[in-house]
């Protein structure tokens, strides 16, 4: 049976893939919370995006089945959001549900009153109850249940009351603190950093391990202020320089490709969550040129440049703009019916690189990156990985030399000779679901990290290369995204339509990404519009008391509050950024007004941090680099 809900009409990728389920899934819009407030009915909102493992799962198990479907569509209006496209709503009810559960990921699935307040929400639920977690059938039958009962709806209504209460507290910038860590938050959120490092690991705190852009950034940062030298700094510039080698001699890293998975899901950074988005591997481009410049380590230097060509190679469109992300799944064959598998792309039997390479190219091969003819996942709960090997540097290259009494060169010489076969073998695989939708903010992301590429390897072939990539993804926001006459900007461009009002994000990090371009090419069209775009976040973003609020003054549809957030995540906040970049652009043309912003921003935020000063760490890179804005 094929069944077509209110999703058929959409752009998203995301919700495209849900637009043949039998529920009734509806786009977050006006019609479907009207129909809410006039069926009396509480709302089922579940948010996700395209290239989610987790969703996924959920998806086929219980979305696709006729029967869960008649049961949510009986008693809730169900609403589909792509996190992606509407960053703001998503952050308002995953912050709802971390108040309510401890945590919160995707898909995320929260119960909401007519008027938009939630009332109880989770992660993952299985169509069976399992691992101590209810069934999502019970679930919402138990929630249909309690909404029908006269009492037991006014105790929900209350405890959506008191959790709306608190997360608009939260989320709008009103609540009150001391300076954060007292007299010195750098300091502070350094000695935080040392305290919570994994010595032997890398990386901050235990699995599952996150790169954090925005950490690395500001350890390196803060090195640079006290004039610390790599391999002298163990608690602090040394932390940033180790966790970037072991990810790149990890299964995070793409061995193959080039390019970092979403995380690890355990404490060595061997066996990643596969998916790949935009927004990290720019980032962690941009944060890997910062380590070779500081260190002079050459292996920074090679993942920056394997990395940028991942994302020339397989996520920039033949316009320009990047893609959002590629998908951690994957069929495991050729046959359009075959199941798709977590890293069926990417990992690799050790018969099929002995048939594929030589005998001593294969044994060198496997010595390098860990292979063993069982597989080399120890830990594999699922049971996904048998037989396979997920690549990752087990041994050093001058190991490898001496091991099979070759010369360091030549031992490089025929990896990368072997990688070349291994690269065009896997070319030839079914590849993973590409999110093909491209969002303003994380171009601006891409587009800083390929300018600042750009600038590092001046004079060079890559150089040049990773410049006209930033200028034409530049030249595709302008094009597709920007009203020119009314410094407009739309979220993102898919389908060949733009939609969606951008978010404070869009603004800030294309602005960066154009401030970076404009210091790689002395184009003033750049600098320009950078300009254009920080006037639009003081005009229509700016909190008078300092920082940005996620949407604009005169945003549509924006639940229950404004959203101003103060802390530096995976992806930093938009007070961050803008407070970097404005700062460039007062020193660059003088603005007094735009060098006041992001003063006032910084002491804004810095004050409502508690003793947490970590959490906005690209924050305090914007204050180290308050004296370096003319860079």
């Amino acid at each position: 049976m094929t069944f077509e809900n209110h999703l058929i009409r959409e752009k998203s990728p995301y919700l495209r893939q849900h637009a043949h389920q039998p529920v009734d899934w509806h786009p977050w819009g006006p019609d479907a919370l009207a129909l809410a407030r006039r069926l009396d009915r509480p709302i089922l909102l579940s948010s996700g995006y395209s290239t989610c493992h987790w969703c996924h799962v959920m998806a086929h198990e219980s979305f696709d089945d006729p029967a869960v479907a008649r049961r949510m569509n009986d008693a809730f209006v169900c609403i589909k959001l792509d996190r992606e496209e509407r960053p703001d709503i998503d952050k308002l009810y995953i912050t709802a549900v971390s108040a309510l559960t401890g945590s919160a990921g995707w898909p995320l699935n929260v119960f909401l009153t007519p008027d938009l307040k939630p009332f109880f929400g989770g992660t993952y639920f299985p169509p069976t109850s399992r691992f101590g977690t209810v069934a999502w059938p019970d679930l919402v039958d138990h929630i249909a249940r309690l909404w029908q009962d006269p009492d037991q709806r006014r105790r929900l209504r209350q405890s959506a009351e008191s959790i709306t209460a608190a997360v608009v507290a939260h989320l709008n910038g009103s609540r009150s603190g001391a300076v954060s860590g007292g007299p010195n938050p750098v300091a502070a959120a350094r000695q935080a950093l040392a305290q919570r490092y994994d010595r032997q690991n890398g990386g901050f705190g235990p699995a599952p391990k996150f790169p954090s852009p925005s950490l690395l950034t500001f350890l390196i940062a803060e090195g640079d202020a006290r004039g610390a030298r790599a391999g002298d700094d163990p608690e602090g510039l040394d932390m940033a320089l180790e966790t970037l080698r072991r990810m790149i001699r990890g299964g995070i890293y793409d061995q193959v490709g080039g390019g970092f998975h979403r995380y690890s899901v355990d404490e060595r950074w061997h066996v990643p969550h596969f998916e790949k988005m935009l927004y990290d591997n720019a980032q962690l481009a941009g944060v890997l040129l910062e380590a070779h410049r500081v260190s002079g380590d050459e292996m920074f230097a090679r993942a920056a440049m394997e990395t940028l060509n991942y994302l020339l190679r397989d996520l920039q469109g033949p316009e320009g703009g990047f893609f959002a992300a590629e998908d951690a799944d994957s069929p495991v064959s050729g046959d359009p019916a075959a199941p798709a598998r977590e890293g069926a792309f990417y990992v690799w039997d050790h018969g099929a690189v002995d048939r594929l390479l030589d005998p001593a190219d294969a044994a060198l091969w496997a010595y390098r990156f860990g292979m063993q003819p069982t597989g080399n996942v120890v830990d594999d709960p699922h049971g996904m990985f048998t037989g396979q090997n997920v690549l990752f540097a087990a041994q050093g290259i001058e190991a490898a030399a001496r091991h099979f009494n070759l010369e360091a060169l030549e031992v490089q010489r025929r990896l990368d000779a072997a990688r070349n076969v291994l690269m065009t073998a896997r070319e030839q695989r079914p590849r993973p679901h590409r999110d093909e939708k491209i969002v303003a903010e994380a171009n601006g992301l891409a587009i800083s990290a390929l300018a600042k590429a750009a600038g590092h390897f001046k004079d060079s072939e890559n150089g040049a290369r990773y410049q006209e990539a930033a200028v034409r993804a530049a030249t595709f926001v302008q094009k597709h995204l920007y009203d020119a006459v009314a410094h407009r900007l739309k979220r993102r461009w898919c389908d060949r339509e733009a939609g969606i009002d951008a978010m404070a994000t869009d603004y800030a990090f294309l602005a960066q990404g154009l401030a970076d371009l404009y210091a790689a090419t002395a184009d003033t069209r750049w600098r320009d519009w950078a300009e254009q775009l920080a006037d639009v976040l003081l005009e229509r973003f700016q909190d008078p008391d300092g920082g940005l609020f996620l949407t604009s003054v005169d945003a549509a549809d924006v639940p229950l509050t404004r959203i101003k957030e103060d802390s530096d995540s995976v992806i930093p906040s938009a007070s961050s950024v803008a407070a970097l970049v404005m700062r460039r652009l007062a020193a660059w043309t003088g603005r007094d007004d735009l060098r006041a912003a992001a003063r006032r921003t910084v002491d804004a935020v810095l004050a409502h941090l508690g003793q947490s000063p970590e959490a906005a760490a690209m924050m305090l890179t914007a204050r180290l680099k308050a004296g370096r804005t003319k860079e």
